[in-house]
């Protein structure tokens, strides 16, 4: 394994991060959108949400987003070794395919809801709300235990622009370079970046990741707007192991590409009458590629699939004269796939028919929100799904929030969500049969939360009790007649627990955050393999998911010129399966603290035609502790990463 430092050597490592703790709903002040779909004072909405600021996160070097998710309650990431790895997301003990992704509320999840967060980077990224519970009534299929929504950069203010490179372990390479500004008529923000990386294997780990986003704002008058937005990614990912682990292969690779497009217009008719329609695109061409070694290699496996989701969202916010807002809207979605693929081994041809496959969904949903008396916050909705494949499916949400003297809130919710099957369980050919008569996988839920502000909002304390309860979930068979589908809804699960947390941010420059969960999973129905080593065996926990994590993070502001911060990651032990030895049992991964550091400092202040210049420096994992979030794939050991940083116009 390499340890290869490729600093830039013209900076020095004097330098020192600039992170505050992310704001949680303990705090007053946070206007929430994911939780409602329109402006809200967290105070004001029942959810638990986490708001992580684009600006501390940069400043904190932290370039993706996974990274970030760390710091929220209830939320565990997994990656698969190095930098591009396949990356997860549990939260709250749910399946990692149950949490809704949104760029500016643009869908990015693949049908069915798997999401790889290894290439989702926080650049021009103005804020991340993570909203934990049910979310389906408001966003539909995949939100059963939460939304993850990246909020581009509006632009504002006077133009502004900035450039960086930074350099560090495993060859990584990391350069960006941004742009925005606007009035209150008209706003953009640019940004482009590239990253690099050679891996922690000898051979075959590289990584590539660029990205390109923008957004362009319109408001024409004071009662209509418009904002485009822009991603496109192009990645590629080297990786010499198999599924056990084992590096053995010199020349395999994943990739991806593609756009996410949406356009958001908005007009008031009257005051109390607004109409917003969203369009909404997403595509990724994607795929693995292991063509043959050597001469004497006769293995050859390629597949590409093409992805898509277009959407159109109506929906008019009624404001009435009590308070109240009242939203109704309908929804169309066309989910399509084209893939294929090429199979040869020693033993003969092994590819499958090609699938070209579409299915559509519409919806209405509709949602209120009332404030009575000032004290209590009510909110209540349902959704009607009706999907192309499996029919038609309700859900809703209630929730209430319960505001006493004294800085203290007592909140409420309860609701259901779903996941609709994914194309290769509806529809896959050859080896593997799908089932078109699915039905979706779904849940109930309820959670209880309470909230104390202290010291005039510059302490809180919290804590939030939850229960959930997963149905109907899918398996794989592997003993079925030939020709007959290999997947079926026979499965079932409890995820349940605690998060609390404090956070303490005094009028000077020192600010301190901490949280803990407490998570309980146990499989009550097992999926059709018996032995209890297996991913579903009845009366075990959720695999990879920890039962105790915590989070401690440390921030000192330096007045003027920069900040330095510290955080620590406490994941417990948690089980996982042994996928290097038939019949692949199930064994526990120790507990890991990992120590990350960060610092920024200012060198010189941007003055008129002059830029600014600042120096930044991030150490992951400073103890070098040996851990693995995977079975056989060990994470990455001590990570350095300096660079500097040129600004214009701040």
């Amino acid at each position: 394994m390499r340890h290869t430092l490729r600093a830039l050597p013209l900076l020095a490592f004097s330098v020192t991060l600039a992170g505050q703790a992310p704001t949680d709903t303990v705090e007053l002040n946070p206007v929430i959108v994911t939780a409602t779909r329109f402006p809200r004072s967290a105070a004001a909405v029942p959810a638990a949400v986490t708001v992580l600021r684009g600006v501390e996160l940069r400043a904190q070097g932290i370039h993706t987003v996974f990274e970030a998710l760390r710091d929220v309650p209830g939320a565990t990431v997994v990656q698969t070794g190095s930098f591009g790895g396949q990356t997860s997301l549990f939260l709250r003990g749910g399946q990692s395919n149950y949490v809704k992704v949104l760029v500016d509320g643009v869908p990015v999840n693949q049908p069915g809801g798997s999401f790889d967060f290894a290439n989702l980077t926080t650049d021009n990224v103005e804020r991340i709300e993570v909203v934990r519970g049910p979310a389906s009534v408001l966003y539909g299929s995949d939100a059963v235990t939460g939304v993850v929504q990246i909020v581009t950069r509006r632009g504002t203010g006077r133009d502004r622009a900035e450039a960086s490179v930074r350099g560090g372990t495993y060859g990584t390479l990391v350069w960006d370079a941004e742009a925005s500004g606007g009035t209150q008529a008209a706003g953009y923000s640019i940004s482009i970046s590239r990253f690099t990386s050679d891996g922690m294997y000898a051979f075959n780990n590289r990584y590539r990741n660029i990205l390109l986003s923008g957004l362009a704002r319109v408001a024409p008058d004071d009662r209509t707007d418009a904002t485009l937005t822009l991603r496109y990614g192009d990645d590629v990912f080297h990786f010499p192991t198999n599924g056990a682990g084992r590096p053995f292969d010199h020349n395999q690779f994943s990739y991806g590409s593609g756009p996410t497009l949406g356009l958001d217009v908005g007009h008031y008719f009257t005051r109390r009458f607004e109409a917003r329609l969203l369009l909404a695109t997403n595509e990724t061409d994607g795929g693995f590629d292991d063509r043959p070694d050597s001469a004497a290699d006769s293995s050859r496996f390629q597949n590409l699939d093409d992805l898509r989701r277009s959407s159109a969202d109506l929906r008019v916010n009624l404001y009435l004269s009590s308070g109240a807002v009242v939203t109704l809207g309908t929804a169309v979605e066309q989910e399509r796939e084209r893939s294929f693929n090429v199979c040869q081994t020693s033993f003969g041809d092994c590819t499958t028919l090609p699938i070209d496959s579409a299915r559509w969904n519409a919806a209405f949903y509709a949602q209120a929100v009332t404030d009575l008396g000032g004290r209590i916050g009510l909110t209540t909705g349902v959704r009607l799904e009706d999907n192309e494949r499996f029919g038609t499916f309700v859900t809703y949400r209630l929730g209430a929030v319960y505001r006493l003297a004294g800085g203290t809130r007592l909140r409420a919710t309860a609701g259901t969500g779903f996941r609709e099957p994914s194309f290769l369980e509806n529809y896959s050919t050859g080896y593997t049969v799908g089932n078109p008569d699915l039905q979706p996988e779904h849940s109930r839920s309820w959670e209880l939360g309470f909230e104390q502000s202290l010291a005039r909002d510059r302490a809180s304390l919290w804590a939030t009790v939850f229960d959930q309860r997963f149905a109907d979930m899918i398996d794989y068979n592997p003993n079925v007649a030939p020709g007959a589908p290999n997947y079926y809804n026979v499965a079932a699960a409890d995820a349940n627990g605690v998060e609390v947390g404090i956070r303490f941010a005094p009028a000077g420059p020192g600010s301190v955050a901490a949280s803990y969960t407490y998570l309980h999973t146990q499989i009550n129905n097992p999926g059709y393999d018996p032995s209890s080593g297996t991913s579903l065996a009845a009366g075990q926990p959720l695999t990879r998911r920890p039962r105790h994590s915590a989070r401690l993070d440390w921030g000192y502001r330096l007045t003027g010129r920069g900040a330095v911060s510290l955080a620590l990651t406490y994941v417990g032990d948690r089980q996982d399966q042994d996928f290097s030895a038939f019949p692949f049992p199930r064994v526990t991964l120790p507990p890991f603290t990992r120590v990350d550091v960060a610092a920024q400092l200012d060198v010189l202040r941007p003055r008129r035609g002059t830029p600014g210049f600042a120096v930044s420096g991030r150490v992951e994992n400073l103890l070098d502790h040996k851990y693995e979030d995977v079975k056989n794939f060990p994470a990455r050991g001590r990570t350095f990463l300096v660079g500097g940083r040129l600004g214009w116009g701040r």
